[in-house]
């Protein structure tokens, strides 16, 4: 369905100000055909009746459009045209404005808001919206931000992470929007969670050995965690290939939560400590060892004294104890002979 755009047709003041001013009119012409009598007298009687009944629906044909706002319209199930520039429109007062979407609330921006406002109330919006006017159909073209709820997903390992995206788009095709997908909305939500799933399952949590995340056969250090950017940037393509039949523009795609899930998460933390752990020991034992190096080299220079094979291998596990211990060294002071 290609988009047909209705435009220069602002004339909704002029029609609304002509059927007040025929309403006014008809009043009195009633009383002047009361008067004059006859068949002239009866037509004009039976015109003003006629005009008084049906003259109303002139009215539905008024359409106000706020900026970045679209109205798309069908005449008896064939599409017209949409609205999309603000202002005061008269359209054919038997056209119906058409937005599937318009009582379906998901996590985006004044949506959150309803939410909170709690079952009973959404209810009651839903039958509101269900019964009403022309205003209800209007499509928003303005940059929505949907907050899907969190998943849970295996990463490549075969790990369970909970993940969260937070998506920016826009409605650019109203007409592809409306008439190539049931409902845009639950179709977008659907296919940023059937993304986010397909991209996530190619990273690890953390950097992995031999895992390649790009498809090029090359092992990379490609993470869900320190790779952040690349992955959000895939998950928008993702997202924009498939809502591309919606009339969906796809923005921009953030993950603004990411963690393992609760059955893991205490396993993985320990794994996390003691990765640091081994990695502060490592540094701490290379440390130790160059300043056993370096004093052993500097008492050679100096020769501030001499040992022997078996007094510098007791030096060195001394100087290894004191250095690469968790507690501070007690002192022994030796007051005796070296040997």
């Amino acid at each position: 369905m290609k988009e047909k755009v209705i435009s220069g047709k602002k004339n909704g003041m002029v029609m609304l100000v002509l059927t007040i001013l025929i309403y006014v009119i008809s009043i009195p012409v009633i009383v002047i055909g009361d008067e004059m009598g006859g068949v002239i007298g009866n037509v004009l009687i039976a015109l003003s009746i006629v005009w008084m009944c049906i003259g109303w629906t002139l009215f539905m044909g008024l359409k106000v459009l706020k900026p970045q706002e679209a109205l798309v319209l069908t005449l008896f199930g064939k599409y017209v045209g949409t609205l999309k520039s603000e202002g005061f429109y008269w359209v054919n007062p038997f056209c119906l404005a058409v937005n599937p979407a318009a009582s379906t609330k998901l996590r985006q921006s004044d949506d959150v808001k309803a939410e909170s406002r709690g079952i009973h109330s959404l209810k009651q919006e839903s039958d509101a919206m269900n019964s009403a006017n022309l205003v209800d159909k209007k499509i928003s073209l303005k940059i929505m931000t949907l907050n899907n709820n969190k998943q849970k997903i295996n990463d490549c390992l075969g790990n369970p992470i909970e993940i969260g995206i937070a998506v920016l788009w826009r409605v650019v095709d109203t007409a592809k929007a409306v008439f190539d997908v049931d409902n845009y909305k639950e179709y977008l939500s659907l296919q940023c969670d059937t993304a986010l799933r397909n991209i996530v399952r190619l990273y690890p949590y953390d950097v992995a050995q031999n895992v390649d995340t790009t498809g090029d056969g090359i092992a990379d250090e490609g993470s869900l965690r320190g790779s952040s950017e690349t992955v959000a940037k895939r998950i928008r393509d993702e997202i924009q290939e498939k809502v591309e039949n919606a009339g969906i523009e796809i923005i921009e795609a953030r993950i603004t939560y990411l963690a393992y899930a609760p059955e893991i998460a205490a396993a993985m933390l320990q794994r996390q400590q003691a990765s640091a752990v081994v990695d502060a020991r490592k540094l701490i034992v290379d440390g130790a060892v160059g300043m056993v190096e370096m004093a052993l080299d500097q008492l050679s220079e100096k020769n501030v004294v001499e040992l022997d094979d078996e007094r510098k291998a007791a030096m060195v596990s001394n100087l290894l104890v004191v250095l690469c211990g968790n507690h501070d060294a007690q002192p022994i002071v030796n007051s005796g002979s070296l040997y």
